[in-house]
């Protein structure tokens, strides 16, 4: 190529790359699709809450988001992936108690550290879990449930998900603080396995989350004792908090939150904090969490949801160690 049109050319390539630049820059975020990473397979209570903020965040950044779902190694397959991606605010985790504060704690060896690796801009919900037991345990209260236990010293069993969920090791911390002798058994899922051994008596007691007892408790086939959850269930209105009975460290079930990583540049998290607070506003999002058992709960600034992090994380690491629970 001539010299004289080299030079001719390189005017337009610069516009053209500035232009590029322009249209990356944070003050235009977003220009092009923005994924979510969700970090569990279809159908579950991530994914749940996925699903009802994708159309309302789609709307108001003005760009599509896509669900990506990457299930497997306990949430850690997501995290990871969304770790690692450019820090530009076009790909973001929906991250849980469990992959963010629970696992860190339990896989020590995993490279990513929650609390290092990502920013938050906001939490999002607040999924309670409850303690429910069989009909046939009798009275209707916690401390009725606890004395029942003690006076069947491992005899008896309850169901969770996970060994390292946040309801298995919620109810290993019960345990700890009220002195029970009752055995897990941990099945392939809260929701469903849990709660149907639970029905069909195979496990006295289960601890999941509340939405998945709801049904059962109106029509008589469990009795629900208590919630993790800062105030009493709309659905439950007549149940009791852990804190109501005295355990203050159980004020937040199953929280999630909308992180990016480390590096992404402050007028992004920004944008994508004021968004989800906009988005955690709307009626048509509340009521269709509620109808699923979760309540908004977002944060003032990611200020605030990363010291809520740090909290959470050095709470769940305690308890991870009292219980003597590891990665499987």
């Amino acid at each position: 190529m001539m010299k004289h049109q080299i030079l001719t050319l390189l005017p337009l390539t610069m516009a053209l790359l500035s232009a590029g630049a322009q249209s990356q820059s944070p003050s235009n975020y977003p220009t092009r699709p923005v994924r979510m990473i969700v970090p569990f397979a279809p159908g579950g209570a991530s994914d749940f809450v996925g699903r009802i903020l994708q159309p309302k965040l789609s709307e108001e950044l003005g760009q599509q988001i896509v669900i990506d779902n990457r299930a497997g190694a306990a949430g850690n397959i997501g995290v990871e992936m969304a770790a690692n991606a450019p820090a530009d605010g076009y790909t973001f985790l929906l991250g849980n108690v469990g992959t963010m504060a629970i696992n860190p704690a339990v896989y020590v060896k995993f490279a990513v550290k929650p609390v290092r690796d990502f920013i938050c801009p906001s939490l999002v919900v607040d999924v309670a879990g409850a303690l429910a037991v069989h009909m046939s345990v009798p009275g209707n209260t916690f401390k009725d449930f606890v004395e029942y236990v003690k006076s069947r010293p491992g005899k008896l069993n309850y169901g969770s998900a996970a060994a390292s969920s946040a309801q298995g090791l919620t109810m290993e911390y019960l345990k700890l603080k009220t002195g029970m002798d009752i055995q897990q058994i941990a099945y392939k899922g809260g929701a469903g396995p849990a709660t149907t051994a639970l029905l069909g008596g195979e496990v006295v007691a289960s601890l999941v989350t509340t939405a998945s007892f709801v049904p059962h408790a109106k029509s008589g086939r469990v009795k629900v004792l208590a919630v993790v959850a800062p105030r009493r269930v709309a659905a439950l209105p007549e149940v009791p908090t852990f804190l109501e009975l005295g355990f203050s460290e159980l004020k937040n079930g199953s929280w999630q939150g909308v992180y990016v990583p480390l590096k992404t540049p402050q007028a992004i998290v920004k944008r994508l904090h004021d968004a989800i607070l906009k988005v955690m506003a709307d009626p048509w999002v509340i009521e269709r969490l509620g109808a699923g058992g979760a309540d908004v709960l977002t944060s003032k600034s990611p200020e605030e949801c990363a010291a809520f992090m740090k909290t959470q994380s050095e709470f769940w690491a305690t308890i991870v160690k009292q219980t003597g629970v590891t990665g499987e």
